[in-house]
């Protein structure tokens, strides 16, 4: 926890403020049973009405106080702690934007969405129960013991006999708890992915009539995640009978030897009765103290996890330059380019070489799991060669400040992703300058322009969460759409035109031909159809470049590529 203190920063007045106030009402309480003790010792000894009145009516005083004081430390721990959580967050989501995709694998999507909200969280209520608990219950022990031993030293004996106890029960049950709420996180991490992947996949699920199984292995993880936390509750349901046990005998001590010490005047009913308070104020204060410990524990292990994402550098450091597309006539070049996902073992991409000239049209092919997307990713940047250099205009894409190098390329992945709003906030994502007439040249070239006119709101219309008011064949094209918006200058097509019937395909390449002059276009597709009439197409087979050629030539020279279009019976 201590390593996200700078989270405070802006907040630590409130900070310190919220315990000085949790302190004050602590003094208060500890002045109640002296009180008490006068009103007995004084008022209803002599039979001082009046006495009684007036030391009532002072105990009130200093609960209204307290109460004050207490509330008054709530609202400075509620406005340091959520303070410091959404400080927390900003920077937990702004490091986790700067990660390549090879941290993002090695974390997981669902791991990290359970650190920047479960675990964000429990830092944030440690931070709260700090500032509410953390001093005043150590001062109430330690308070209560001092004023304890000055009515009575020999019977406060009976407390120092008492808290070890305690003290030796707390660290048992703590021992074994605080491992279980670390295990108790990854078991969530599990859970979170779990639902992630049946919400995205729930039309698969259904298709293969999967809900059975997928709502078994769900049922599983939750069942384990909830023995292990049945576990945790008995260790800790254990703590309060046996801290309370302890403490009333300790209690019964005190009435018992104390009743001695009264018999010998050494002390008076009212010192009994104020002893007896601070007993139960000790009680009290352990126990709170116990639970405390409990939440510093999950808060700790909530702060080790999300320091590990801090831990975590980006190996893709940025550049500085800015891309100059005048400065070479190769739009593209990869120079013996190898390139593995981490923990694989294996080559994605092995020793690729190839160059693209602006302004070309290239087209790649091959079977699944033959490297396209990833090629695709090299030069975008999502990724760092791991030997050989990609060339962008020139110059190494690792040169270049990456936002600069986003900007110059457009990008459609093979799954189409669309944010809730409207159709043109989409298309807005790499302009927000862009106006609604150069949007609808956009969907027009895509040939999305033809379903947007005839919804009721045009391009205003309002898009769902994930798309799902459009068809698949409908998202590819508004990806297309937003893609193009900003006049790329090299486009990549990553096999989005799988959901488009031919003769819409058609039309979209012959539009973006139009209307895209300059750029330069790569195409990944597994149609012949959608990539043979392309300046050069390459053909990956495992990870290897097996042919470079028009089509003409590869259907003569290629055997790789002679056997995808038998497959797809394809004529010249």
């Amino acid at each position: 926890m201590l390593k996200l203190k700078r989270f405070l920063e802006g907040y630590r007045k409130y900070f310190f403020l919220g315990p000085f106030f949790k302190l004050l009402e602590a003094i208060f309480e500890l002045i109640v049973p002296l009180v008490m003790a006068s009103i007995i010792d004084v008022g209803i000894k002599n039979n001082d009405r009046q006495y009684v009145i007036n030391h009532t009516l002072l105990i009130i005083i200093l609960g209204i106080c307290g109460l004050g004081f207490a509330l008054t430390c709530q609202y400075f721990a509620a406005k340091c702690a959520f303070g410091f959580g959404t400080s927390l967050r900003r920077s937990l989501y702004s490091h986790i934007n700067k990660f390549s995709y090879t941290e993002l694998d090695r974390l997981g999507t669902a791991s990290l969405t359970t650190r920047m909200v479960n675990d964000s969280t429990m830092a944030q209520t440690g931070v709260n129960m700090f500032i509410r608990l953390a001093v005043r219950a150590p001062f109430l022990i330690i308070g209560a013991a001092v004023m304890a031993l000055m009515l009575d030293w020999k019977l406060a004996l009976i407390f120092f006999a008492a808290a070890p106890l305690i003290a030796f029960i707390l660290y048992k049950i703590m021992k074994k708890t605080i491992p279980m709420y670390k295990k108790n996180q990854k078991r969530l991490d599990r859970i979170s992915m779990l639902t992630k992947e049946n919400l995205e996949g729930v039309r698969v699920i259904r298709a293969f009539s999967r809900q059975d199984d997928e709502i078994k292995k769900y049922d599983e993880a939750c069942d384990t995640l909830a023995d292990n936390y049945i576990a945790v509750g008995k260790l800790s349901a254990i703590l309060n009978p046996v801290t309370f046990m302890i403490m009333n005998l300790a209690i019964v001590a005190v009435v018992w030897f104390g009743g001695f010490r009264v018999d010998t005047g050494a002390l008076s009913q009212g010192d009994i009765t104020a002893f007896i308070n601070y007993m139960t104020q000790i009680l009290l204060a352990m126990v709170v103290l116990a639970n405390l410990i409990v939440t510093f524990t999950k808060a700790e292990a909530s702060a080790n996890r999300i320091n590990e994402v801090f831990e975590t550098v980006p190996q893709m450091n940025d550049g500085s330059l800015e891309p100059d597309t005048a400065y070479s006539e190769n739009a593209v070049e990869f120079e013996n380019v190898s390139f593995g996902y981490e923990n694989t073992g294996e080559k994605s991409l092995e020793n690729i070489s190839f160059t693209i000239k602006k302004g070309q049209t290239i087209g790649i092919i091959g079977g699944t799991g033959s490297g396209k997307s990833t090629l695709a990713m090299l030069i975008s940047r999502f990724y760092d060669t791991d030997c050989g250099n990609v060339m962008l205009f020139g110059r190494n894409v690792r040169d270049y400040k990456m936002t600069s190098l986003r900007k110059i390329i457009g990008v459609v992945p093979q799954k189409s992703v669309l944010t809730s709003g409207t159709i043109l906030d989409n298309l807005r994502w790499a302009d927000s300058s862009l106006s609604e007439n150069d949007a609808v040249n956009a969907l027009k070239t895509a040939q999305a322009w033809e379903f947007v006119n005839k919804m009721p709101d045009g391009i205003n219309s309002v898009v769902a969460q994930g798309g799902k008011n459009f068809s698949g064949g409908q998202k590819q094209r508004l990806a297309i759409a937003r893609a193009i918006a900003s006049k790329p200058d090299i486009l990549i097509l990553d096999d989005s035109m799988s959901a488009l019937d031919y003769a819409t395909d058609l039309s979209l390449r012959k539009a973006i031909a139009q209307d895209l002059k300059g750029t330069t276009l790569i195409v990944i597709s597994q149609r012949i159809t959608s990539i043979k009439n392309s300046d050069k197409i390459i053909v990956l087979d495992d990870g290897k470049a097996v042919g470079t050629g028009t089509h003409s030539e590869l259907k003569s020279e290629c055997r790789v590529y002679q056997e995808i279009c038998e497959a797809q019976d394809t004529e010249d």
